[in-house]
């Protein structure tokens, strides 16, 4: 088995035949603009890329020097000398994607030239981790699917929603957080589609009566992406929802995940305590999953010994052991967690709290020297302790076993290419409980809308957190009434900052805008901080 060499041995090589280096090669003509000049899988498989043309010779990008074989091979290609300069393989893989990715308004294009998808096959065996970007002379049903997965990949779509209608099949790709409607596909090619994306997921494509789950692994541009499948059906035909689990978007690291310093300082301090229970709430999207695994990643170490339990694992992290929840064999959060206390683990992560059961197993292993982390599905960090209350959690055991509760949402964030200021109503100020002297020379921000954020005006997303740690006050007045609104009074007294006023934060700041902040929290937020 022969060893890769370090880059920097690579890169001292390159020097040494003179071939030039390049750190960055998205700005030479080709990439730029896209031009494509020899096949996309002869690109991928020899590892080398036409980057531009200079006096008749062909400036191409390697990432290893030595490949000489390939470098003839595409001058017999082209029939013109080559001038090769060197790259990183990552940095070759992001030009060779950016330069075939799919070009905009190919997915609509394939909706219109499919006339007759009753005639195309969508059955055509489906090969796992296959390319996206190698199309080849497929079928147009399997090249319209493979287009819409493209666009949405290439938008930063977290879903893909195919609706049935009594008229159209409708697509619409969540992005930031918002469902973004795009083209339509004929209604005739709703069935093919279907049926094509079912064998992807290896479902049964004779059952349309009862709901499915599947999962799809696809590459693109040499970058692993999984896909979890769902389908439903509704009185217009099935409806699909595809979730897509791209590990290159993944962002891990407490210090990368919009925290304030005080936040963040007071969370470290948390997941740091030998024992205890974590908690991190919010509603489905809002970015927990991400949290709890930038915590494993920070807590992650030769000497700690980390168990996870999930439905199901999302994302894999090295050094710690993941498992899958079963229902088809019985295997739940509960009966997972038992076994869990006979591997002599230190830290164990429950993907959710969702019954008593669970609960009692969490704390049973809290109290006797396990840190547990693990999410609940409330509005709020006080919520929290109600709703396990509620389960049947006796009160002293959550005065003497919970650390703390974090609450997050997800805010998007305002396009920095189209950001403009503006000058606010007072009505809009009322809102948020500002005034003009707090702003910036009197000024808030919104996006325009521009082609590099779809016109929304928005651009990824930003964390809000609200930080409730179980301070002896807190504690005491879990003992006497777990009531969310008696909790926050005395979180309050804490100095908690709540998901409503560190969203206000980010308006002054210019990072989001109002009708952002006020979408994804509470409207009645500000009554209860002045409560």
């Amino acid at each position: 088995m022969t060893l890769e060499k370090p880059a920097e041995d690579i890169k001292a090589l390159a020097r040494r035949f003179g071939i030039r280096i390049c750190d960055d090669i998205s700005e030479f003509v080709f990439v730029r603009e896209k031009k494509q000049i020899i096949p996309y899988a002869f690109a991928k498989q020899k590892g080398i890329l036409p980057l531009e043309e200079s006096g008749g010779e062909i400036i191409a990008a390697t990432s290893d020097p030595m490949d000489l074989a390939s470098l003839e091979e595409l001058r017999l290609y082209l029939d013109k000398s080559i001038i090769p300069v060197y790259c990183s393989k990552a940095v070759l893989e992001t030009a060779i994607e950016q330069c075939y990715r799919q070009k905009e308004g190919e997915a609509k294009r394939l909706f219109s030239d499919l006339s007759q998808p009753k005639n195309a096959s969508a059955k055509e065996e489906m090969v796992e981790g296959y390319d996206l970007l190698e199309q080849g002379d497929q079928n147009p049903v399997i090249r319209m699917v493979n287009a819409i997965i493209l666009e949405a990949i290439q938008q930063g779509a977290s879903d893909i929603h195919l609706e049935p209608g009594e008229l159209q099949l409708s697509v619409r790709y969540r992005i930031d957080g918002a469902l973004v409607k795009r083209d339509t596909p004929p209604r005739d090619a709703q069935a093919a589609i279907c049926t094509r994306i079912k064998v992807m997921a290896k479902m049964d494509i004779a059952e349309h009566r009862l709901p499915q789950d599947g999962r799809i692994k696809l590459n693109h541009g040499g970058r692993e992406i999984d896909f979890r499948v769902s389908t439903i059906p509704t009185v217009y035909g099935e409806r699909i929802v595809l979730r897509i689990l791209d590990r290159g978007n993944i962002v891990l690291g407490l210090e990368k995940i919009g925290m304030d310093e005080k936040t963040l300082k007071a969370f470290r301090r948390m997941i740091h305590a030998p024992e205890g229970i974590v908690l991190v709430t919010g509603p489905t999207g809002s970015g927990k999953t991400t949290t709890l695994y930038s915590a494993l990643s920070e807590m992650n170490s030769d000497d700690t010994n980390i168990l996870t339990i999930e439905d199901p694992v999302e994302y894999k992290l090295k050094g710690i052991s993941q498992m899958n929840v079963n229902p088809r064999i019985d295997l739940d959060f509960a009966k997972g967690l038992r076994h869990f206390l006979r591997q002599d683990p230190d830290v164990i992560m429950i993907g959710e709290i969702r019954d008593r059961e669970t609960a009692e197993i969490a704390i049973q292993a809290s109290l006797t020297g396990h840190l547990v982390l693990s999410t609940l599905h409330t509005n709020d960090a006080p919520s929290a302790i109600t709703r396990l209350a509620d389960m049947g959690i006796e009160p002293y055991l959550l005065s003497s076993s919970l650390i703390g509760v974090l609450a997050q949402r997800l805010v998007r964030r305002i396009c920095p290419h189209c950001r403009i200021s503006y000058t606010p109503l007072d009505d809009e100020l009322a809102e948020l409980g500002l005034t003009k002297d707090q702003l910036s020379e009197g000024k808030l921000f919104r996006g325009e809308g521009c082609e590099l954020c779809f016109h929304t005006g928005y651009k990824g997303r930003h964390g809000i957190y609200e930080l409730m740690p179980m301070h002896a006050k807190i504690k005491a007045q879990v003992m006497k009434s777990a009531d969310a609104q008696e909790l926050r009074k005395a979180a309050r007294g804490f100095q908690m900052v709540s998901l409503f006023e560190q969203g206000c934060q980010l308006v002054t700041h210019g990072l989001s805008t109002s009708s952002e902040i006020l979408r994804v929290t509470r409207i009645d937020e500000k009554a209860q901080i002045e409560g």
